[in-house]
């Protein structure tokens, strides 16, 4: 798990480098093209062969594994099911946000990196703290790295493959915060408790991220 931590840096790295066209190429505007989304998809190719090599690797692997709790039909349909929800979720949610934006006078990307960014996490909030709960780290912390590294990678890739996405210089801060995040998060694995992410460091988190969230309706 912690081996993806710096792939999670490497995507934000990646995105930052090809999104700021006017600061590296000195363009009028910048925007994610539809070749970005290409690179971006062809370095979640990689992504995935290399989170394989590592699974194959791992010795002792089937020890970690939780006793059977549902048959394969039941557990895919699950998945399917979960899966749908999501998906119908995903909808109301950036419905709702465009909606709530308009009312209060929000700016759309204010209402992306908040509204839309919590309401699309729940899903990973809830995952990551029943794994922990259950004693599966790996899954917790990996849920939320490979998550990062899925919504840089393949859905930027494939969103701006359908349409060019327009991006702002102003949104290089929030690249940064993503990158001091994985800095810290890597970090944090290699101080106290070997590859573990402790409460207190978990404190911190929350009172950086708070601290965004103030930043981001501050700035509009």
């Amino acid at each position: 798990m912690w081996k993806e931590i710096p792939l999670s840096l490497l995507a934000a790295v990646v995105l930052g480098f090809l999104a700021n066209d006017q600061l590296i190429d000195k363009r009028e505007f910048s925007a994610l093209t539809r070749i970005d989304g290409l690179i971006f998809l062809s370095f979640f190719v990689i992504f995935v062969y290399y989170s394989f090599g590592i699974a194959k690797r791992i010795e002792g692997m089937e020890e970690h594994i939780p006793a059977k709790e549902h048959g394969m039909v039941k557990a895919a349909l699950l998945v399917i099911v979960g899966l749908f929800g999501l998906t119908l979720g995903g909808k109301w949610i950036v419905d709702g946000a465009v909606h709530l934006a308009f009312t209060l006078g929000m700016s759309q990307a204010l209402a992306g990196l908040t509204i839309v960014a919590v309401g699309t996490s729940l899903p990973e909030l809830a995952t990551s703290a029943v794994a922990a709960k259950k004693g599966n780290v790996e899954i917790a912390v990996g849920n939320v790295v490979g998550s990062n590294i899925f919504n840089i990678f393949f859905v930027l890739g494939i969103s701006s493959l359908v349409k060019p996405l327009p991006f702002r210089i102003t949104s290089n801060v929030d690249i940064g915060v993503v990158i001091l995040a994985s800095l810290l998060l890597f970090a944090y694995m290699f101080t106290g408790k070997k590859r573990s992410l402790d409460r207190w460091e978990g404190v911190i988190f929350v009172v950086l991220y708070v601290g965004y969230i103030i930043f981001l309706v501050i700035r509009g």
